[in-house]
């Protein structure tokens, strides 16, 4: 039996609220778990995702990152909030990198607000009609607006624009809708709904299933960044900028920093706060 530690954060953390953001524990060194530890161990702290840090000869970091049910190829909470223990951990100062299944992802800093470049992003049609899509999330079919499309910009997600905040607020998906229009694979059903409000803001909700059951994540920062695929995919005008508000539905309010830059980059930032740290033996 052997002590695996553990650090607790939460990553798109509102200043003075350390109980905002996303929960993420990240383990500080995953070598000796195997993959079905490591997927037990997500499973325990039934958060929605855990890390596990491990060596690479491409960045300053591996990482492994596991849903309650699945690994992830990348997430956004869990690049941020693994970066900040690694830095901690191996003082790397505020420029560092974490190789993960989608590829080596850059990660900066400015004391507790952490940044990183997502991959260039991928597209693809949406099958279903405004009217699935509109059922699928418990609304109308005028609460849509144009776009919806699916965008992979490190984690393929379906992206919805919505046509206010108050659609935004209003969805309630429907499971088995869910699972016919929104599956990226067997394992993986889930929706990212969003509306621009004023000055820039944006409010958004992102759904997934859960065993049997439709969730709602706090603060997605893949989907920030598939965000700003779907603005590139649109012709926005660059560069652009965008504060988007999440979590508000499940008391988790939760601040997430959008950047596209001219040359079509796409950054995603937050502030992570430390709650805690332990061990488990197993």
């Amino acid at each position: 039996m052997r002590e695996y530690r553990f650090w607790l954060v939460n990553v798109f953390a509102i200043a003075g609220q350390p109980f905002s953001g996303n929960p993420l524990c990240v383990f500080e060194d995953g070598r000796g778990l195997s993959s079905e530890m490591m997927q037990a161990l997500a499973l325990q702290f039934n958060l929605s995702e855990t890390t596990f840090i491990l060596p690479s000869g491409h960045a300053t970091a591996g990482v492994r990152i596991f849903t309650p049910s699945f690994e992830m190829p990348f997430a956004g909470h869990p690049t941020l909030g693994t970066a900040y223990v690694v830095r901690a951990l191996r003082d790397t100062g505020d420029s560092l990198s974490l190789e993960m299944k989608a590829g080596v992802i850059p990660v900066t800093a400015a004391e507790n607000v952490f940044s990183l470049r997502a991959n260039a992003p991928s597209f693809r049609a949406v099958g279903a009609s405004d009217g699935e899509l509109a059922a699928m999330l418990g609304l109308d079919d005028r609460d849509l607006a144009a776009g919806a499309r699916w965008v992979d910009a490190g984690s393929e997600q379906l992206v919805v624009p919505l046509a206010s905040a108050d659609a935004v607020r209003r969805c309630r998906p429907h499971l088995a809708l869910l699972e016919k229009h929104g599956a990226v694979n067997e394992a993986r059903c889930l929706v990212y709904v969003f509306a621009e409000t004023v000055n820039d803001e944006v409010t958004a909700r992102f759904f997934f299933r859960k065993g049997t059951a439709v969730v709602e994540d706090p603060a997605t920062g893949s989907a920030c960044a598939n965000l700003g695929g779907w603005y590139l995919a649109s012709g926005a005008t660059l560069p652009l900028a965008k504060t988007v508000h999440q979590g508000d539905a499940v008391g988790r309010s939760s601040l997430l920093s959008l950047r596209v830059e001219r040359d079509r980059s796409i950054y995603v930032s937050g502030r992570v706060i430390e709650l805690g740290r332990g061990a488990v033996h197993c």
